[in-house]
């Protein structure tokens, strides 16, 4: 039996990302840095991509699509 994938975790290039979308490349990072399109993951030096879940979740409302924040970790509270 084949190990199964999550089809969620694929990675999608810029290309296909711009296909699918039908955004530009200027306006997927323009909204990237917005926080209203998924940001990129880093895969090399030179090179990233995008979950397809992330652009999945995009597709399906991109008015109301808000990237999520991550916070930094709390201060020590040690005094």
């Amino acid at each position: 039996m084949a190990p199964q994938t999550n089809p969620a975790l694929a990675i999608l290039r810029r290309k296909q990302v711009e296909q699918e979308t039908g955004l530009s490349r200027t306006t997927i990072y323009r909204r990237v840095a917005d926080k209203t399109f998924p940001p990129p993951i880093e895969l090399g030096p030179r090179c990233v991509g995008w979950r397809r879940g992330d652009i999945d979740a995009w597709l399906a409302d991109p008015a109301g699509y808000r990237a999520a924040v991550k916070l930094a970790p709390a201060p020590d509270a040690r005094v």
